[in-house]
């Protein structure tokens, strides 16, 4: 994700450079089970916005290779790890979980049906067809916070992209999924030695304390360059066990 804007969108980056003289055009606007989502193009770029907030582009997706990536590479050499990606957005980090051989069962929970839909056949289909058609990928509707409390299911990593990070998010509802209670539903659909992943638009010294006074293990911060400003993190810890 990146950080949060009313709409219009942020000016143009070098990613985005070519979309910068065109106006965006929308191509579905729903209202959804957390209110109005939109997807539109803009130049090359497919965008969604949520309840008027720009979410998230396609004009890179470094951030969601290196979140995927960070949490196989903190794991302990198991085989064919099962990764539970919380949040599908543009599908950047199932788009990268599938391409790597290594990764055994990939399930995403997301809880915007457009966004499901527009994966399923729709615009978005281009960054994601091969992961949806990949039997190892299993598409869960669902708010994750409430996943993470009734699954029964475990995972080796738990890879977390629903927002903007625990200290700037776009949805109150998020918030719960960083609090103690939040990152207790986590430990618990870990794995003994499974890893957190989560994204972050910026570093929060706060929620690496949280991870610690949850119980976690091994926490650390690893930081993404961004063409300007603060860089994007990812927070890692792991489950004892």
């Amino acid at each position: 994700m990146t950080n949060p804007a009313p709409v219009p969108p942020p000016a143009a980056t070098a990613d985005s450079a070519g979309s910068a003289g065109s106006a965006p055009v929308v191509l579905d606007r729903r209202d959804g089970p957390y209110g109005e989502v939109v997807l539109r193009r803009h130049g090359e770029l497919l965008q969604i916005i949520a309840n008027g907030c720009f979410l998230m582009d396609t004009s890179d997706g470094r951030s969601e290779r290196l979140l995927v990536d960070a949490a196989f590479e903190a794991l302990d050499g198991r085989s064919e790890p099962a990764v539970l990606i919380g949040g599908l957005g543009v599908g950047f980090s199932l788009a990268h979980a599938a391409r790597d051989p290594r990764w055994g069962r990939i399930t995403v929970v997301e809880r915007e049906p457009a966004v499901i839909d527009w994966h399923r056949g729709g615009p978005l289909s281009t960054l994601s067809a091969h992961a949806f058609t990949d039997p190892r990928t299993t598409i869960v509707e669902s708010d994750l916070v409430v996943y993470v409390n009734e699954t029964s299911d475990t995972f080796d990593a738990l890879c977390l992209d629903i927002d903007n990070g625990p200290g700037w998010t776009v949805d109150k509802g998020n918030e719960g999924l960083y609090s103690q209670a939040g990152l207790a539903g986590c430990a618990r659909v870990l794995r003994p030695g499974g890893v957190l992943a989560v994204w972050s638009a910026q570093p929060s010294a706060e929620f690496e304390g949280s991870l610690w006074n949850a119980g976690f293990q091994r926490v650390r911060t690893e930081e993404i360059p961004v063409a300007r400003g603060v860089p994007d993190v990812v927070h890692l810890a792991v489950r004892p066990g």
